[in-house]
């Protein structure tokens, strides 16, 4: 069996270490297969808290075939075989039956030319949830209390590493509500650590795998620099 723990290697690989039922929960983005190799200039004006406007250029990633192929039914059979619950974004594009509950993640973002919302699987019941939470660009929301404000200092909103990237607080509250601390999750497209930076923040034990090494590499710094902050969960486990 395999060690926790965030790794640069093929999940098919990984998931073969670990025995039927291991992970309390899979939380997993794979490639969605809608081909968008070549992202498009997303610059526009971000408004400021004193009401000013000021041009952001878009994000520029240096990653290519992120978006190349959905995962094929295998995929699919390993990730069941090896957690007891999924949350699985994208379902509505993968050619496999995913029968179950559903999350609907509102963007906030009416009016751009991207997706309004992202949709994903969950195993945990049959009903339809809806988190909104502002996400896009330097326009990020303020809380998922108040996902509908836009965070006034710029300063704070996280840093994108890949164009399909989700943020640390929409991770937090589905792990908010269907996890307790000492479970067991894996990832197996980790992208830009927003999910295992969540993990570790909801006390989670989790495995993470992203098989592009430009885009592991800076996902590990990410990582790495926030889990070096000592949390109080931490300093009362330690005492």
């Amino acid at each position: 069996m395999s060690d926790f723990g965030y790794f640069n290697m093929d999940c098919m690989d990984g998931m073969k270490k670990f025995p039927d039922n291991f992970f309390d929960i899979a939380v997993c983005d794979p490639p969605y297969g809608l081909k968008q190799e070549l992202v498009k200039d997303r610059g526009s004006y971000a408004k400021q808290k004193n009401g000013s406007r000021i041009w952001v250029d878009s994000e520029e990633y240096d990653m290519q075939d992120w978006d190349g192929e959905a995962p094929g039914p295998e995929y699919f059979q390993e990730i069941f075989r090896v957690s007891k619950n999924q949350i699985i974004f994208g379902c509505n594009y993968f050619n496999f039956p995913l029968q179950g509950g559903r999350i609907v993640w509102d963007k906030c973002n009416d009016g751009s030319d991207q997706s309004g919302a992202e949709i994903a699987y969950c195993s945990f019941n049959n009903r339809v949830d809806i988190i909104r939470y502002m996400w896009r660009g330097m326009m990020q929301g303020k809380s998922i209390a108040e996902g509908t404000v836009q965070q006034g200092n710029k300063s704070l909103n996280e840093k994108r590493i890949t164009p399909t990237q989700k943020p640390v607080a929409l991770y937090k509250a589905i792990l908010g509500r269907y996890t307790q601390r000492g479970m067991k999750m894996i990832d197996t497209h980790v992208g830009s650590a927003s999910s295992l930076i969540a993990a570790h923040d909801c006390g989670l034990r989790y495995v993470g795998y992203e098989i592009n090494q430009a885009i592991y590499r800076k996902s590990k710094e990410r990582l790495d620099a926030h889990t070096a902050q000592m949390s109080i969960y931490d300093f009362m486990e330690r005492c």
